[in-house]
């Protein structure tokens, strides 16, 4: 800072510095890394309190969102009871009208040998609710009326209507299975009086009468995979 002076003769300038201390003294009488130590928590602080506000502002929002998606989720295809779809005998694939007119053939003719044809058609044989070691053909002739010729009426009866289709194949590129009848695989109290004109055609007043009252298929079921695999013949408890 400078002060200038006149005097009588002449005119003289003086300058003189004034220390930076006088101004400044704090950081005057810190030391450089004391500063630069001060300086560093204080911007440190800041940072840590911006990140805080900044994480709880979006945190909410988040939060939010997320809950209303789990609230609006509906429910998943694999809870969902497979949809009940009736396929006219004209509409069954190749290998499906393949396998039914072999089992058939046995039945029309009353020849239990044209029935083991189909039987061993595929690798494994159907299941028919018996031991794995027996042979259906034999325990047929020793149990059911006729010498077994009732199982061959039970299956013509079964098989003269359309199917059910369902998706319960363990293919998956072609899950599809066709059950017959179409009515074992819907509720006894869902059906049409067309439908119970049916079942008692099928199965006979008393069979019929037990259906209703149980409230379940209990009379005996056939499927057939979408390939041509002869998966069962049993009847139901």
């Amino acid at each position: 800072m400078c002060r200038s002076m006149s005097r009588s003769s002449k005119n003289v300038s003086a300058c003189r510095v004034i220390p930076q201390s006088l101004f400044l003294p704090i950081l005057a009488a810190q030391s450089p890394w004391r500063r630069f130590r001060r300086l560093f928590l204080v911007g440190l602080s800041s940072i840590v309190y911006c990140a805080g506000l900044t994480a709880g502002v979006l945190a909410e929002p988040t939060a939010g969102v997320a809950a209303s998606q789990k609230a609006e989720m509906p429910q998943s295809e694999g809870e969902k009871k497979p949809e009940l779809v009736r396929v006219p005998l004209g509409e069954l694939p190749i290998a499906v009208q393949e396998m039914r007119d072999a089992i058939l053939a046995g039945v029309v003719r009353g020849d239990f040998d044209e029935l083991r044809t189909a039987i061993e058609w595929n690798e494994l044989r159907p299941d028919f609710g018996l031991d794995a070691n027996s042979d259906p053909i034999a325990y047929w002739k020793a149990n059911m009326a006729g010498d077994g010729i009732e199982i061959l009426s039970i299956l013509g009866e079964i098989l003269q209507g359309p199917p059910a289709k369902l998706p319960i194949g363990p293919d998956l590129e072609n899950n599809a299975v066709y059950v017959w009848p179409y009515m074992s695989e819907k509720p006894p109290a869902q059906f049409t009086p067309g439908e119970k004109v049916e079942l008692y055609r099928m199965v006979g007043p008393e069979q019929a009468s037990a259906i209703i009252k149980s409230g379940k298929w209990t009379w005996y079921r056939l499927a057939i995979g979408a390939d041509g695999t002869w998966h069962t013949f049993a009847q139901h408890d």
